[in-house]
């Protein structure tokens, strides 16, 4: 499927559905108006008063009959609303939401949801409550209604989880997903708990905008919520999301080296992969996240303390009224002119008198160049240069090893346009100085071979484009794509064909390939036994 956030689109819209029903069945109603309630607000205020005292009385197993709804607003109506209504219109009322808007006059209600996997309309029943026979009083038959499973998720969707603790419970339920390795369910977990922690950031961005434009609009108890938020978020996230990451990855790890090694993965462990991969990219963007919130949380704070200081400096300042406290007192003694500058002092900024400060000149003196010199001195540590130096040499040496081992195949593919593995193998034994080219060590070919399984095929020409789109550093590190372009650039330069597309696949039904007596990083001699691969460049 193209967009994976569109998977459960039709439990979302069941969702949508609830609310959207609910709207349709009173909205066109012109009853309410007969009991006094003319606008939207006190029709749904009623409706949901009503759902929750059902809901009340369903979770007590206690009987709800219309008698007991209408008692029921009768009350409400004494209390709160206090409309023209006798308890005979109440329990009309009650009768009128119950069966009319919630029941919908007995007729099943259905709301469509777009299935985008099936590619059609998944069609949804939706039911708020429910009814049963019951028997109250002796031989006296009545009709007693509870809410359903629908009712009761429209119903707890209204009160929601305090927002301390959605975070808490996402990441409960993502652990549990990944305990269970339901990696598809722990996607949507993981992205529920981002999505909380931007839904935070923006919070804490939005009341600093807030306090910006004036302090006074941003009480202390809106700032003590979003305070206490921000600390149940940063309180041990990053430490837990930093584990899940390396769980995620150490397991993504086993199933790349299956199935390098050992066999093909089927489709679902192929669909495991995938959301291993996806869980990793979300968490370590949840990590970066938790940073963000942390500095705004941090920017905040000093905000919101540097307004409420510059506003408690106001009440300090003394204001002065131009017309009676300058203008006339001018004209009534123009020898106030003389002074002038007492008065227009502060609009200026003008500083303090300086004075002599004797207990300077009785110091200890001593030549301030020197010491400027002195405490601009860098203190340079001439180990960690040299081992700062010795990291780059390694580096550099790795890389040629990368490269070394990427141009033996982009070499071969101009000479042969097609080659497996295997072949490889058989022509390496004649060729002691190649194979040390093609597998410097076992780290090496090892992720290179992970790297082109990974990649399957490799549009240059779009890779090309890619680069002069977009501009970015370069990552010192081993880049598949990065490095073979050079390559490809470096053999055109020379003359070689000019290679389109390169794909990289499984040859089936073939035995593994075995490189003998390989180093390893340390100097270990190892064995690589690892799929054949075929290799088939398509040139311009």
């Amino acid at each position: 499927m193209q967009y994976e956030f569109l998977k459960q689109f039709p439990k979302r819209m069941k969702n949508v559905g609830l609310y959207a029903l609910l709207f349709g069945n009173s909205s066109q109603k012109t009853t309410w108006r007969q009991y006094g309630f003319q606008s939207m607000d006190e029709q749904f205020n009623m409706i949901f008063a009503v759902m929750l005292y059902l809901m009340e009385q369903s979770l007590k197993e206690e009987n709800c009959v219309i008698d007991d709804i209408g008692a029921y607003i009768d009350t409400l109506n004494t209390t709160a609303f206090q409309k023209p209504m006798s308890y005979e219109d109440c329990r009309k009322l009650g009768d009128f939401i119950v069966n009319v808007i919630l029941s919908n006059e007995g007729r099943p209600m259905y709301f469509d949801g777009y299935d985008f996997e099936k590619q059609e309309y998944r069609k949804m029943n939706i039911s708020y409550v429910a009814n049963r026979i019951v028997y109250p009083e002796a031989e006296v038959k009545r009709t007693s209604y509870y809410l359903t499973e629908d009712g009761y998720n429209l119903l707890l969707g209204t009160l929601e989880i305090e927002n301390n603790m959605k975070l808490t419970i996402h990441e409960m339920i993502f652990k549990m997903h990944l305990e269970k390795q339901s990696y598809d369910k722990a996607v949507d977990e993981v992205k529920n708990v981002f999505n909380l922690m931007r839904i935070q950031l923006q919070k804490i961005q939005e009341a600093m905008v807030r306090i910006r434009r004036n302090a006074l609009n941003y009480s202390v108890a809106d700032y003590r919520v979003i305070l206490e938020e921000n600390m149940d978020t940063i309180r041990n996230t990053r430490k837990q999301f930093l584990e899940y990451r390396d769980m995620v990855k150490a397991r993504a790890t086993d199933l790349e080296e299956e199935h390098i090694n050992v066999r093909k993965l089927d489709a679902k462990e192929e669909e495991n992969l995938s959301n291993l991969r996806i869980i990793e990219d979300y968490l370590n963007r949840a990590i970066d996240e938790h940073q963000k919130i942390l500095n705004n949380h941090l920017d905040l704070k000093a905000l919101y303390t540097k307004e409420l200081e510059e506003l408690s400096q106001m009440s300090f300042i003394q204001r002065f009224s131009l017309r009676s406290d300058l203008f006339d007192r001018i004209l009534e003694n123009p020898q106030g002119l003389a002074k002038m500058d007492l008065f227009f002092r502060p609009l200026f900024l003008k500083g303090t008198d300086k004075i002599y400060n004797l207990n300077k000149a009785l110091e200890p003196q001593q030549t301030v160049r020197k010491k400027a010199e002195a405490d601009s001195e860098e203190q340079i540590d001439f180990d960690e240069e040299q081992w700062q130096a010795e990291q780059e040499l390694r580096r550099m040496e790795k890389l040629a090893k990368y490269r070394g081992c990427l141009k033996y195949l982009l070499t071969r593919l101009l000479e042969t346009e097609t080659f497996t593995l295997a072949q490889c193998r058989d022509a390496l034994l004649h060729e002691p100085e190649h194979r040390t080219q093609l597998i410097p060590d076992v780290e090496i070919f090892k992720e290179v071979m992970v790297e082109l399984i990974k990649s399957r095929e490799i549009d240059i020409p779009a890779l090309k484009r890619e680069r002069s789109e977009f501009i970015q550093e370069s990552s010192g590190g081993f880049q598949l794509h990065e490095m073979m372009l050079y390559l490809l650039e470096e053999q055109e330069a020379a003359g070689a064909k000019v290679i389109e597309k390169i794909e990289i696949c499984r040859t089936e039904g073939t035995e593994p390939v075995v490189f003998e007596e390989v180093n390893d990083a340390y100097g270990t001699a190892k064995t690589i036994r690892c799929s054949d691969l075929r290799f088939l460049a398509h040139f311009e």
